[in-house]
């Protein structure tokens, strides 16, 4: 294993345990509705990512940093229904009927598997691939490296969206999650 892929992978798995921690307590109803409150009588909509959005767009990016690596996504891949619905830039839908997104626990599930097997297999990557150019265009004009591409996958996008379910926990009135 790489040295500097362990130190990575280790601030990542701190950041999935807090994942399991922001989940306790939501409700499967409530998980893919965003937050209302009332103001001069009249219903506003709080527009936020709700937490199916949030687990589920952070479940497409195990495959991404596979790819990225050099690595087969499939071990790591959601279903390609969920691309439209949780890629970046796709809105983040409130969800009164339950019937644009899966079942919380189902994203959730897939968010953990994935996350869980791309530790196991980016632990094995060699350091020597952190330093070769980042092969995605786009990406590139970001992170140079795909090493600096792996650890803003792994950890800053991670907690930006985990940021995000948390203020949401909050809105729903659910507790700190720590």
């Amino acid at each position: 294993m790489g040295q500097y892929l362990s130190f990575m992978i280790d601030s990542s798995r701190r950041g999935r345990g807090l994942a399991d921690k922001l989940a306790v307590g939501i409700k499967p109803d409530q998980a893919a509705r965003k937050p209302h409150f009332e103001t001069a009588g009249t219903a506003q909509v709080i527009d936020t990512n709700h937490a199916t959005f949030c687990y589920g767009h952070l479940a497409l990016y195990p495959s991404r940093m596979m790819k990225v690596a050099g690595l087969d996504a499939a071990p790591v891949s959601c279903p390609p229904e969920w691309e439209n619905l949780f890629k970046a830039g796709a809105p983040c839908l409130d969800d009164k009927d339950g019937t644009i997104y899966p079942a919380f626990d189902t994203v959730r599930a897939a968010f953990t598997k994935n996350m869980d097997a791309a530790y196991d297999i980016l632990s094995k990557v060699d350091d020597k691939i952190l330093l070769a150019p980042t092969p995605d265009e786009r990406y590139r004009e970001y992170f140079a490296t795909t090493g600096v591409a792996l650890n803003f996958l792994l950890n800053n996008h991670l907690m930006m969206h985990l940021g995000q379910v948390s203020a949401w926990r909050r809105c729903f009135g659910l507790p700190s999650a720590m």
